[in-house]
């Protein structure tokens, strides 16, 4: 065979093959939702008080469901202002509140927005030198307009964690 010959029909099959895997490669992970507005500047640290009032907060909703349930406040560079633990609260949820706390507070959004990403297929996130915690029930602490802390819930569900943090976040002042 002629060597022109030979040359496009290895350009052929290289272009034949080339569209079958690029066909068979996954669909990209959508894009990342955009939070709603710009992520709100940090303020003062949460005061004790404060802290002590969105831990009851929390723990009433707890209560409420009959949950059990590890709650964990902290300012905004992560560090712990208040714990408590239910009577009967699985003993790993000491340090995922914890956890979850912190990455609410130091990424500036709830702890569900990594959780939601890891479903996705995003994992990137995992190469982070603060590693999140992608599990719901990390919320940020707002008042005025500012970040002063967060707090993570750990013992139930995601959804549960998630929504006893969120009464605790809001009872904020």
């Amino acid at each position: 065979m002629r060597l022109d010959v030979l040359i496009a029909l290895s350009i052929a099959s290289t272009l034949a093959l080339g569209g079958t895997v690029l066909a068979q490669q996954p669909a990209p992970s959508p894009a990342p939702a955009a939070p709603s507005g710009p992520p709100a500047d940090y303020g003062p640290p949460i005061t004790n008080e404060q802290a002590k009032t969105v831990a009851a907060a929390a723990l009433a909703e707890a209560k409420k469901n009959n949950w059990r349930m590890a709650f964990a406040i902290v300012g905004p560079a992560g560090e712990l202002v208040y714990f408590e633990k239910m009577d009967g609260t699985q003993l790993a949820s000491v340090e995922i509140a914890q956890g979850k706390a912190r990455t609410a507070v130091l990424f500036r959004r709830p702890s569900k927005a990594f959780a939601d990403q890891y479903a996705a297929g995003n994992t990137a996130f995992m190469t982070f030198p603060e590693k999140p915690v992608a599990s719901e029930g990390g919320v940020p602490i707002v008042v005025n307009g500012k970040i002063i802390g967060a707090i993570g819930a750990s013992g139930g569900t995601g959804q549960q964690d998630g929504l006893a943090a969120a009464a605790g976040a809001s009872a904020a002042k």
